[in-house]
């Protein structure tokens, strides 16, 4: 009898050894993919871009292997970028540059988003600016799988602006500012002088003085990486801040439709949540900045509207760069009606 027991559970237990080795042969990914972010590991950009590897695993049976590399870990957006073009990086969840083509600065215009009302329109996919940036981003060698949207931006300072809803006013700022047209003109249109700081350089630059402030930024991204250094939160609501979800075309070619389908739809999954917390994000963080001790500075609508307008009067400047094609297909698309 002890016997006969004695041989059952050596049998059992071969078996549980055999189902353990072949489901960790199945559970192997086949394909392993670098997905580069520039957000901080407790970003919501972070979060979401680990919840898209965590259901391309499933949906794939871990077939498909999707690595987060945050906080820039694999280089800033624009290296990333020319990696992703050359196939060496397979996929990120960052700002898209426009030193390829100024036309990318698109996505990033100030003044025609102006609240989360019609958001879910402007960024859906096959929208008109999701089609248009797609375009012009495969033409380099790169695909637009969805836009991750942060938050409304605002603008962030180590000491007070002079009359901050006076588009007239010299703000007494020195700001930092993307490298990017469409950033520099509606700043300065606000009333602010710029300056252009390679990111990694901009904590330094405002605990030191070389900047006094930050422009082009959502709360969140300002918490979560400034929140030791500023001292003013301008909640001005100029513009949308939103990351790009991109996969190299190297890389997307490679994939079969039936895992192409697979990520594509994690990531629109990812994207359509994005939208529904941003405005609830935009909220936790301005709560979390006055915890921190910064002040910040909330606006009504019709409080906004000279800064709103102050931006689009910029528009007719980005042509010489964006080509006046563009511009006018914009404004006809996404201007005032």
């Amino acid at each position: 009898m002890g016997k006969a027991k004695t041989c059952v559970g050596v049998v059992v237990g071969l078996a549980m050894v055999l189902m353990l080795f072949a489901g960790t042969a199945f559970a192997a990914p086949e394909i392993t993919l670098k997905f580069a972010g520039q957000s901080p590991a407790d970003h919501p950009a972070t979060m979401l871009m680990n919840e898209i590897a965590k259901e391309v695993a499933e949906k794939s049976n871990g077939r498909i292997e999707v690595k987060v590399y945050p906080a820039s870990q694999l280089g800033d957006y624009e290296l990333v970028y020319e990696e992703m073009i050359r196939g060496t990086i397979d996929m990120s969840c960052t700002s898209v540059p426009s030193q390829f083509d100024p036309r990318l600065e698109l996505v990033y215009i100030n003044g025609f988003v102006k609240g989360y009302d019609d958001v879910k329109k402007i960024f859906a996919p096959n929208a008109w600016l999701f089609n248009k940036m797609d375009e012009l981003n495969q033409r380099l060698g790169v695909k637009l799988l969805g836009f991750f949207i942060e938050g409304m931006i605002g603008t962030g300072t180590v000491k007070p602006a002079n009359e901050p809803l006076n588009p007239a006013v010299d703000k007494g700022v020195l700001i930092r500012v993307p490298n990017m047209d469409v950033y520099k003109l509606a700043a300065e249109a606000m009333g602010y002088r710029t300056v252009t700081i390679p990111w990694s350089d901009v904590y330094q630059s405002l605990q030191t003085g070389v900047c006094e402030g930050v422009n082009g930024f959502s709360v969140a991204a300002a918490y979560t990486m400034l929140r030791d250094v500023l001292k003013h939160w301008y909640m001005t609501n100029y513009s949308l801040e939103c990351l790009n979800y991109m996969i190299g075309m190297k890389t997307w070619n490679k994939l079969s439709p039936e895992d192409q389908k697979i990520i594509a739809e994690a990531v629109a999954h990812a994207s359509a949540k994005s939208i529904e917390e941003a405005k609830a994000n935009d909220e936790k963080y301005m709560q979390l900045m006055r915890e921190q001790g910064i002040d910040v500075h909330t606006y009504t609508p019709e409080e906004l509207e000279p800064i709103a307008k102050a931006c689009a009067s910029t528009w007719p400047k980005l042509e010489k760069r964006m080509t006046k094609e563009l511009i006018d297909e914009f404004r006809k698309e996404l201007g005032p009606k």
